[in-house]
């Protein structure tokens, strides 16, 4: 009896090992999603919130007179639309830090409200990289209905800066897809 008794506890021994690695597996795993998370949305708020450029241009006042070269500066806080966007990426990237260190912590918290918080930070994202991309499509290509000509044959390394900042925070938001998939994915086997 007692040799049965210590191989079916070894085989339940087995099975709860194997459990706790997988559960150790998927928590990694979701910690270094979240550290990617915070290292894409930070990179695109420096990248972005760093981004100035000075050019001289020439500005014709009257067509008689010679054109006056007037150095312009390009930068990040000039347009709302940019504010918007390095403000959102900080903010998912602080709730990215946060939610690293409660899983660190080793409280169990609730998976649907990190799901819910999951799900706002990429709307937030993806408002961010709406507007920050619609402001940066009329820099490329201006607009001729309202006459606004396009800057960035004139400001190329702001440009083409605030485009690597709107793809960062691009994948930033898509590793936010994949926690929330993993995480329902997870509540779902569970709830078999």
């Amino acid at each position: 009896m007692e040799s049965q008794n210590k191989v079916s506890n070894g085989a339940m021994d087995g099975v709860e090992s194997k459990r706790a690695k997988e559960r150790g597996g998927r928590t990694t795993s979701f910690l270094l999603l979240r550290f990617m998370a915070l290292v894409l949305t930070l990179a695109a708020a420096i990248v972005l919130g760093v981004n100035k450029q000075t050019k001289v241009v020439p500005i014709q006042v009257v067509d008689t007179l010679p054109p006056l070269n007037v150095p312009v500066v390009a930068k990040w806080h000039y347009l709302s639309a940019c504010v918007f966007f390095v403000v959102s990426n900080a903010i998912a990237c602080s709730y990215a830090a946060i939610s690293i260190l409660l899983s660190l912590s080793g409280k169990k918290s609730s998976v649907l409200i990190t799901i819910i918080l999951d799900l706002l930070m990429v709307a937030l994202l993806f408002s961010g990289i709406g507007a920050a991309g619609a402001i940066g499509l009329m820099g490329y290509k201006g607009n001729s209905h309202v006459r606004w000509k396009k800057v960035c044959n004139v400001y190329g390394r702001f440009c083409n800066q605030a485009v690597a900042a709107i793809a960062l925070s691009f994948l930033g938001s898509v590793v936010f897809v994949l926690l929330i998939t993993l995480a329902v994915l997870r509540l779902h086997k569970k709830s078999k």
